[in-house]
């Protein structure tokens, strides 16, 4: 890319350090996107010998070199400077995926002294950290001790008032006890400070220590927010970090309280700034010594920002874990979900928070499934398209995650192989559906709806009544790049699904990767850098002593909405740009390695030799066999080609974030419809089966609807609708769905 212009308006940078690749976007001004540099792991980084910028080793752990995130940060500031005028850049947000840093005791208690004439990695070599390889968002190797530290607290519903969240895999608190417990005693001495992720990005940025913020505290499952001591103007009380949870984590009094030290301060307010940029950044890559430098925050909760959601919404991410976050209005912590102060709020305004379901069971199950039953993504979305809800015209049949139920009992395998795909996306969105009305009967949201024919079908809620569901559904991730996963969430939740429309085009270009493609933003280094804008636009309010100028004034979303408006008007209703200097789309999402975000890595063994997708005559075999296509509620009476290429608006197609061209069809069930035929292609040009190979197909990505203008000036476009009799058919699954996953909860089947 060509450098930038030298002069001009102001320029807002946000960083994203996401699990395979650093990340950055530049905005203007009017939050116009003018950059987009990154440096992937994998490809760049080769002698860290990652594999989606993580190490996987047998078992549930999951790590990453804390030396390879130094060293990436080196090359990002390279490509910045190289290509952009970095004077112009006026404040700097950012963000970092969920993991700790383990600094060693030799550079405490200031931050190191860094020689502006040497690299970032050449002044931090690898020992600087006690742990060199840390546990990522992915690794469960510390759940045992997580179910530990909840026992010992007295229970999820005890630790979860106590601390704001119950034992989940990759819990912190619990990531520091198996540190202790499991590592050698070594690590835990030579431990000076630990950070967050984002605080060590941060740090990195400033040139001194930077504390946690309160978001990111009460996701630790140590810190105790003081809800209760919130001033009447709204001002954030003082929470703390709980005592007894760090001298259960260190082993004794004098440990926790060692920890204590680790940890450091929590910043409560989010609405001003850090600090300013170092000065080391400034000597050796010319930044502005007045730069400022934003709280920074994980990476989730800045995807969240970016898309600025109104009370009502639902963000639905789908990547290795999938999360829906949603505006809450009160502290009201229980086990049922994740709570954390919104982290960006004025002083002045009403304390707002973000209420988070999560699930585990995400993009690995899709990309086993898939290889377990298709050889491609595109099969794959082809039984999507085909299954009628629930696997059958019945009700009966069921896949919960990894687990199969058949007209209501257990079982190893579906008697049909092709209901697979359909009831594990199915399982996965009405595990959210049930939760978030769980969720809203807690009073959380601020609505606590009512109703009589709940207790007749023994659920907690009534599943036809979607007025307590939201309003609308904005997707992430690669796996809503199809249009089955987003129309399966539409009608699930009986609401519009919007996507950002940055995401809407990287489809087009590379649709299987939750990466985006070449030129294209990450949607939490676009949130970090909107929330830079907004930042500075509130300290420059503030220095020129009023507030006349109507800049950064309000709430987060209103000044974002605000900003966009304004930009929108100016323009004439041009739609926000979506990429710099990208490539054109096309057919980009089938190559190798387009798996880097998914820790189910490379695959090797029967499926491996498939170089086509024989979408239609796996099609027109499943009709000769009888199969279910007949009874299908979505696609019985289609004939082949109306499954055939136009098929953009049809609700068919799911991507994640996998290879599209090879599959492990040795691991799986052996069938006509799940295993590659390897004599194919091989035969003479007149030959019997097999002799002729296929042209390849392409899958089709999701595309935008007609959207209002309210949304498309935000950047958001509107990919599926709601379908009210769609959602009554999942509505009446809903009942039986519940009873049997409280029979795996009790352990009963």
């Amino acid at each position: 890319m060509a450098p930038g212009p030298k002069t001009g308006p102001a320029l807002f940078l946000g960083l994203e350090l996401a699990t395979d690749q650093l990340r950055a976007s530049i905005v203007d001004e009017s939050l116009e996107l003018v950059g987009v540099e990154c440096v992937d792991f994998d490809t760049e980084l080769p002698e860290y010998q990652t594999q989606g910028g993580i190490f996987t080793t047998p078992g549930d752990a999951y790590t990453t070199p804390v030396d390879m995130w130094v060293k990436a940060l080196d090359f990002l500031l390279e490509k910045l400077t190289r290509n952009h005028d970095v004077t112009r850049i006026k404040s700097i947000g950012g963000c970092a995926q969920h993991a700790l840093v383990w600094w060693k005791s030799t550079p405490i208690p200031s931050f190191p002294a860094l020689d502006p004439r040497l690299p970032f990695h050449s002044q931090l070599p690898p020992n600087t950290f006690s742990l060199p390889n840390t546990p990522v968002a992915q690794d469960t190797s510390a759940h045992t001790h997580a179910l530990a530290l909840e026992a010992l607290l007295g229970g999820p519903d005890i630790m979860a008032a106590r601390v704001g969240t119950c034992a989940n895999a990759s819990l912190l608190a619990a990531q520091l006890l198996r540190v202790r417990e499991s590592w050698t005693s070594d690590v835990w001495s030579r431990t000076g400070k630990i950070q967050l992720a984002s605080q060590f990005l941060a740090s990195m940025v400033v040139g001194e220590w930077v504390n946690m913020g309160e978001s990111e505290a009460c996701a630790t499952g140590m810190w105790v927010h003081a809800s209760a001591g919130a001033t009447a103007q709204g001002a954030p009380g003082l929470g703390r970090w709980d005592e007894g949870v760090l001298e259960i984590l260190g082993g004794s009094r004098e440990e926790g309280r060692r920890i204590r030290t680790w940890l450091g301060d929590v910043e409560v307010a989010s609405g001003r700034k850090t600090a300013h940029i170092s000065r080391y950044l400034c000597e050796r890559y010319g930044f502005e010594p007045d730069t400022i430098v934003t709280p920074f925050t994980s990476d989730y909760l800045s995807s969240y920002l970016s898309l600025c959601p109104s009370p009502g919404d639902a963000v639905l991410s789908f990547g290795p874990m999938d999360t829906l976050l949603t505006p809450a209005q009160h502290y009201l912590p229980t086990r049922l979900y994740s709570l954390f102060p919104h982290p960006a709020q004025d002083a002045s305004e009403k304390r707002r928070y973000i209420a988070m379901l999560s699930s585990r069971n995400a993009d690995v199950p899709r990309a086993l499934v898939r290889d377990m039953y298709t050889k491609s993504w595109s099969a794959f979305d082809r039984l999507v398209a085909i299954v009628p809800p629930g696997g059958s015209i019945g009700l009966d049949d069921k896949l919960f995650s990894i687990y199969r139920f058949e007209t209501g009992i257990k079982v190893n395998e579906f008697r049909d192989l092709r209901a697979n795909p359909r009831c594990l996306l199915e399982s996965q969105v009405l595990s959210f559906r049930f939760r978030w009305s769980r969720m809203i009967a807690t009073g959380v949201l601020g609505q606590n709806p009512r109703s009589n024919i709940a207790s007749s079908l023994g659920l907690s809620f009534d599943p036809y009544d979607y007025s307590p569901l939201p309003a609308r559904i904005l997707v992430t991730g690669a796996a809503a790049n199809f249009p089955s996963v987003a129309n399966l969430a539409g009608d699930v939740f009986n609401a519009p699904v919007f996507m950002p429309s940055t995401q809407v085009d990287s489809a087009q270009v590379v649709p299987h990767r939750n990466a985006p493609a070449a030129g294209f933003p990450g949607r939490a280094s676009l949130g970090g850098a909107y929330f830079a804008r907004w930042i500075w636009g509130k300290e420059r309010s503030s220095a020129i002593g009023g507030s006349s100028t109507g800049r950064g004034l309000g709430g987060f979303e209103e000044e974002i909405r605000r900003l966009h408006g304004k930009r929108w008007v100016a323009s004439g209703g041009n739609p926000l740009r979506t990429n710099v200097n990208a490539p054109l789309g096309g057919n980009g999402g089938s190559g190798a390695n387009s798996g880097t975000s998914t820790p189910y890595g490379h695959r090797s063994g029967l499926g491996s030799t498939v170089f086509v997708e024989e979408e239609e005559e796996e099609v027109e075999e499943m009709e000769r066999a009888g199969g279910i296509l007949a009874s299908s509620v979505f696609a019985g009476g289609f004939a082949d080609r109306d499954l055939g290429r136009d098929i953009g608006r049809m609700r068919t197609l799911t991507g994640s974030t996998l290879d599209t061209v090879t599959s492990s069809g040795s691991i799986g069930p052996s069938t006509a419809f799940t295993t590659p035929d390897l004599n194919a292609g091989t035969g003479s040009p007149g030959g019997g089966v097999g002799a002729v190979v296929p042209q390849t197909t392409t899958l089709t990505p999701v595309t935008a609807l007609p959207t209002s203008d309210a949304e498309a000036q935000i950047g958001l476009a509107k990919v599926a609708e709601a379908d009210v009799d769609a959602f009554m058919t999942y509505a009446a699954i809903v009942p039986e769905y519940c009873r049997l996953e409280g029979m795996l909860c009790k352990s009963l089947v």
